[in-house]
């Protein structure tokens, strides 16, 4: 089926399912001189169903080549899923997948729930072959009063003294969410679970898909609650990221967050994942899809869903976290369209700038500082009535995105707003475009933004307006594979 879709009905440079239904990355990892990307994946529908892991491999993070489906729910501690997990190499060279292996049972209220347990897969980078011990990690390996029901997602690396650490997901029976750590000196025989930070009900409830690593002298721990409520800016999408960066105390197990952000403030971003590359890169990847959108946006006909973002480079400057489009995107830089100190007032088109795989380098200025400007918009994916806007308004410092012209006939979410952290009149942007999406970054990776885009492929102009005249620089890219 997926040798029949045309070229031009999928992302070109982000991984997607080739066929069915993908949801959050699984295994990020560097194996035998390539990187792996494991996912959540339904090969026989094109919504949320039977878990299985789908497998694809690369050698530049951009440039994909799919495999065999690496897991599929065919056990009976995993009949219902085989939920989301990481992979590690072995000390004997094999690759070792660790993973939530599901069973639906009911429970003491009658109600049917999903009994979550840890399970391992070894193998050779094509087939994996689960292990007899399976499940290898139950809620008796939990601090007590943890929800069997509620625990699942385990991230596993090696320190630099060998040993091995696995952080997990769990929850006690309020569904107050838990990071609970393991650790193993061979990778195969754990410890009892610690409790690395427990969220006391201040960013939602349960917790999915941690990350836990030290970033620029700082740790870092990523995850993605549910149920949150917004804090002014901050955690618009319910089921949304959080990044805690602070401390981390090793002879304690303790973790001491100083600083918590969004991770991406905009409308299609959940469970992260990220790897330490061979040249020492922190490169996060994560589902470019919100929950809340997933049923009723796409209404054509389709054999696939859900695709990953563009993978970010991490880095920690003064305390936060800044996200970067992965290098290697600029190797697929061609057509260069360059501009210098545009005036605009009012609305305006370049020649030459137009696309739908495509780059746009832009920064910002007053066209005279003392008059100011009060805002500047650029329209994308446009084409008559369907177009795409991100509009900057200096004196509020907010950036808006807004999807809502873009084609959709449901009512679902179509803008978020974001508070700049620095407020001026002086504005960065990086916008990335592929045919079904759009991921800015403003202020060298500050703060990122990201949203789906499901308008026709010849909707490709792009424009710019300002209330109050600007100054503006642009570089435009195609980007092709």
């Amino acid at each position: 089926m997926g040798s029949r879709i045309p070229a031009d009905a999928r992302p070109h440079f982000h991984l997607s399912s080739r066929v069915g239904w993908m949801n959050d990355p699984n295994g990020f990892s560097w194996y035998k001189g390539q990187y792996h990307l494991f996912y959540q994946y339904n090969p026989y529908d094109t919504v949320w169903g039977p878990m299985h892991w789908g497998h694809a491999v690369s050698d530049d993070l951009l440039h994909w080549q799919y495999l065999p489906a690496a897991l599929a729910p065919d056990e009976e501690y995993d009949k219902d899923g085989c939920f989301s997990g990481s992979a590690m190499t072995m000390p004997d060279g094999r690759q070792m997948l660790i993973y939530t292996g599901v069973v639906r049972e009911l429970d003491e209220q009658g109600v049917r729930r999903g009994l979550q347990r840890q399970c391992v897969a070894v193998g050779d980078g094509l087939n994996y072959e689960k292990i007899d011990a399976n499940p290898i990690l139950t809620v008796e390996n939990l601090p007590e009063g943890a929800n069997k029901y509620e625990f699942r997602d385990p991230k596993i690396w090696q320190e630099t003294d060998g040993t091995y650490r696995m952080v997990t997901c769990c929850a006690n029976h309020e569904r107050d969410a838990r990071i609970v750590m393991f650790s193993s000196l061979d990778g195969q025989k754990w410890s009892r679970g610690k409790v690395l930070i427990r969220n006391n009900g201040r960013f939602g409830s349960v917790w999915e898909c941690p990350e836990f690593f030290r970033l620029d002298g700082k740790w870092v721990l990523l995850t993605s609650p549910m149920d949150m409520l917004p804090e002014g800016f901050e955690y618009h999408n319910g089921n949304g990221t959080l990044c805690l960066i602070g401390d981390y105390d090793s002879q304690t197990g303790t973790f001491t967050p100083q600083k918590n952000q969004t991770i991406d403030y905009g409308i299609d971003f959940y469970a992260t994942q990220t790897i330490l590359a061979p040249d020492g890169r922190r490169i996060m990847i994560a589902w470019m899809q919100n929950w809340d959108t997933t049923p009723g946006y796409r209404l054509e006909p389709t054999t696939w869903f859900g695709q990953m973002t563009l993978p970010r480079e991490l880095s920690i400057r003064d305390g936060h976290l800044y996200e970067n489009p992965v290098r290697e995107i600029e190797t697929l830089r061609t057509g260069k369209v360059a501009y210098e100190h545009v005036y605009v007032d009012g609305d305006t088109e370049l020649e030459g700038i137009s696309g739908r795989r495509t780059e746009l380098l832009m920064d910002i200025v007053p066209a005279d500082e003392a008059a100011g400007f009060r805002k500047f918009q650029v329209r994308f994916a446009s084409k008559g009535r369907y177009y795409t806007t991100l509009s900057f308004h200096p004196e509020e410092g907010i950036v808006k995105i807004d999807r809502k012209f873009s084609g959709s006939r449901r009512a679902i979410i179509h803008q978020r707003r974001m508070q700049l952290r620095r407020k001026g009149n002086h504005l960065k942007i990086r916008l990335i475009l592929d045919r079904f999406s759009a991921e800015a970054f403003f202020n060298d990776g500050e703060q990122v933004m990201t949203v789906n885009l499901y308008t026709e492929q010849d909707a490709d102009g792009i424009s710019f307006s300002s209330e109050g005249a600007v100054s503006m620089n642009i570089t435009k890219y195609d980007l092709t594979l």
